[in-house]
């Protein structure tokens, strides 16, 4: 019998794979295709703000997005350098080709079995899944199932008038699941997503269009270190035009969005070319990024664009544009719409709370992005083992990381559109930066077995390097022949000018990264306090637990739109509860005090 199988094969499905057998268990993922592992279905990109943070986590916690991404990128940007550390975010350009090449190896040397079909249907059995039948009625067993279908449950594809199925180009969809699951009320919600139409590179005038090349100095995601990097392409931008506008506009009478053939909510922060222009109607431009998709194809990925207008109309559109004047469009745009699951019906360990032993991540949560399916797909992975070995389950919360942030928001306050990461959902971000990801989540890592000999020697060397850095660097700035009178006063950016903190800190420990970590938490420790202060009178609060029947109704005061939101997420506990919007502190001390007198 398999331990844990996994219902889908993208970024959520191999790394729940791989987190399940990283924690000992028998695992196999089912899949349409094996070509399908370590697809970039959309972007050719891994990370960027709040996302860089995810996969840095997730590599903290042995994943394998980031050392893919690593060994595919052919183009890498630490966006909003000029920042604040904490807000920083690593991005790369991923060799498509090369990155899915990489995810499959590391999806095979973990031990997955990786079997072609198609499943039809979950096996439930006394409020358990114990498997999933698959198309041609073959029953596959298992004592925790991960479902992770992406855009492919009940998925639509549109493109002007057209519509067909398929969760992308060439792809299949999952309609038998998708049924069962509706009449189950387990996933019966509707959301869109798009992409823009490949060019072909060879037609683009790079002349005309601004060059952005990759950061002059070398960086990894992961923290396993990469011998041999690719060479690093330029991206370049481009912007539309007024007339590109009158073009999109022109085309409405051909879009689906505007014949009313889409009902799904798309995401807010990557909306399409089509929203931006209704949206944004005082805008006369509209960045464009132009991005290669690999060192040996001539595809280039025009993000900024997404689209699912007629095929005429974005030709029309890509010939309006600087530097595209003659550009070839090798595949156009389109829009997929699938259904999604309420994520508020997940407990911590993304276990469903009606049917025991199966785990949703991924899109099916309400989602977009590969590094927050990847995200979700490690924690329900590595939960999916805990149930079927017996194995303590692993819960993050929002003070320690970004994917518990994701996680909470998730199951708290589900969603009304695609969910992507952003710094601003953590209140606790000065501490959740991207380059402490391993010191904050290793020893979670450790202490689960999530991670391989290697990167376990990896984590307990950089905790060393970290402690000998902050100790050098202390013994540094603390010297008298420095004259520094408070070091906690100055700037990051004032620490990296001073040439003798430079000079006197590598003389002791000539080690980048920690030392660079060590500064950030020298000039972050005051701020830091004050969070950890919060945090505590939070925690306290958390203490103030609602049971699971409570009835909110009872409370003097709360609108129905606060009675509707506290039933609909059942908080677990006042601190919960304080998260919810649209609940205020009044209505706060209200249950408060009714939770005090129920108990009494």
């Amino acid at each position: 019998m398999i331990d844990v199988l996994i219902i889908g094969a993208g970024h959520a499905g191999v790394e729940a794979a791989c987190a399940a057998a990283r924690r000992g268990a028998r695992v196999a993922i089912a899949t349409f295709g094996q070509s399908d592992l370590g697809r970039m279905s959309c972007n050719p990109s891994i990370g960027g703000v709040g996302k860089g943070h995810l996969v840095r986590e997730i590599d903290a916690l042995g994943g394998v997005m980031a050392r893919a991404a690593d060994r595919a990128a052919i183009h890498r940007r630490m966006l909003n350098a000029s920042k604040g550390s904490a807000v920083r975010g690593p991005r790369v350009q991923a060799d498509r080709t090369r990155f899915a090449a990489a995810t499959q190896k590391l999806v095979r040397d973990s031990g997955v079995e990786i079997i072609e079909c198609s499943i039809d249907s979950l096996l439930i059995a006394n409020g358990r899944c114990v498997g999933a039948r698959t198309a041609d009625a073959r029953d596959l067993a298992a004592r925790a199932v991960v479902l992770a279908t992406g855009t492919f449950l009940g998925a639509t594809m549109f493109r002007g008038r057209e519509r067909w199925t398929g969760g992308r180009v060439g792809g299949a969809s999952a309609l038998a699941l998708a049924a069962q699951l509706g009449e189950l009320g387990l996933a019966d919600g509707v959301l869109k997503t798009g992409t823009p139409p490949r060019l072909d590179g060879r037609t683009i005038d790079w002349a005309r269009v601004a060059p952005q090349p990759s950061d002059d100095r070398h960086w990894t995601l992961a923290l396993e270190p990469l011998a041999d990097p690719l060479p690093q392409l330029a991206c370049a931008i481009t912007r539309t035009r007024p007339r590109t506008h009158d073009i999109i506009r022109a085309g409405f009478d051909q879009s689906p969005l505007f014949l009313g053939s889409i009902e799904g909510r798309g995401p807010r922060y990557c909306p399409s070319i089509e929203d931006k222009v209704t949206r944004f109607g005082d805008r006369d431009s509209h960045q464009i990024f132009l991005e290669p998709e690999g060192l040996d194809d001539h595809i280039v990925y025009p993000n900024g664009i997404s689209t699912s207008l007629s095929i005429a109309t974005q030709q029309a559109m890509i010939e309006s544009i600087e530097g595209l004047e003659r550009a070839a469009i090798v595949e156009p745009g389109y829009a997929v719409e699938y259904r999604f699951a309420d994520p508020r019906r997940l407990g911590s360990t993304l276990e469903h709370r009606d049917v025991g032993g199966l785990f949703f991540a991924g899109q099916l949560n309400g989602t977009t992005g590969y590094e927050e399916a990847g995200a979700q797909g490690l924690i329900a992975g590595a939960n999916a083992a805990a149930f079927a070995l017996d194995l303590a389950p692993v819960r993050l919360d929002r003070a320690t990381s970004y994917i518990g942030v994701l996680i909470d928001d998730l199951t708290l306050q589900g969603v009304s559109e695609p969910y992507r990461m952003l710094t601003a959902r953590a209140e606790y971000r000065l501490h959740l930066r991207a380059d402490n990801a391993v010191s904050r989540l290793g020893s979670v890592a450790l202490g689960a077995g999530l991670l391989d000999d290697g990167q376990r020697a990896r984590v307990i060397d950089h905790f060393d390097q970290v402690t000998r850095a902050r100790a050098a660097f202390d013994r540094t700035v603390t010297g008298t022949e420095l004259g520094i009178e408070d070091p906690r006063r100055l700037k990051r950016s004032e620490w990296l000018l001073r040439d003798d903190v430079a000079d006197h800190a590598r003389a002791e420990y000539n080690d980048r990264p920690a030392w660079l970590e060590a500064i950030d938490d020298l000039v972050y420790a005051p701020y830091l306090k004050r969070q950890q202060r919060e945090l505590a009178a939070r925690r306290r609060d958390g203490l103030v637990t609602i049971g699971c029947g409570f009835d909110f109704a009872i409370v003097p005061g709360l609108s129905s739109e606060m009675l509707e939101r506290l039933e609909a997420s059942r908080p677990a506990n006042l601190d919960e509860a304080s998260r919810l919007p649209g609940v205020t502190p009044a209505a706060l001390s209200a249950l408060h005090f009714a939770l005090v007198k129920a108990a009494a």
